[in-house]
């Protein structure tokens, strides 16, 4: 039986929007510079942990899906998972800016390259931890849940603001 393309977009788009969610909760404040330069920023500007982060987004998240009382568990879950992620993450960011800053002057663009790869599969492998909860979850919800749980993946949307 064939699937029809739309039949087929749909979850790959759920994962391509995940992944980019994913992303802006773990990247969004790693402090990785692509310019090659030598200052070092303002000890002023302080960075926000991605566990920080994360914890902040587990609260938003919570209240805009409106986890319920049977869905505790699988929520409590996938927040251990998202907890888990951003804690690696600051490990393994804290990791390479250290090893970037050692050797941001003498690092090559394949060098350049191979660092940023490195980001890319702790994406990769973070995702792989991600989806299994994530998707046990979601198949628990009401359609209603799914719906905003939709919109706040395809948008950044959380709560009350919706999209005309």
């Amino acid at each position: 039986m064939k699937r029809k393309a739309y039949q087929v977009a749909i979850p790959v788009t759920l994962v391509v929007v995940m992944v980019a969610f994913l992303a802006a909760i773990f990247f969004v404040n790693a402090n990785l510079s692509f310019a090659a330069s030598g200052k070092k920023k303002s000890s002023a500007v302080a960075r926000t942990s991605a566990v920080e982060h994360t914890e902040a987004q587990i609260k938003q998240l919570q209240g805009a899906l409106n986890i319920t009382e049977a869905q505790k568990e699988l929520w409590n879950n996938l927040t251990q998972v998202m907890r888990e992620n951003a804690k690696d993450m600051d490990a393994f960011t804290g990791a390479l800016t250290k090893e970037r800053a050692e050797s941001t002057k003498t690092m090559n663009a394949v060098e350049h390259m191979k660092f940023h790869s490195q980001i890319t599969e702790a994406h990769s492998d973070q995702m792989k931890k991600f989806i299994p909860p994530f998707e046990a979850l979601y198949s628990s919800m009401s359609d209603e849940q799914k719906k905003s749980t939709d919109t706040i993946f395809r948008t950044g949307i959380y709560g009350k603001a919706k999209r005309k």
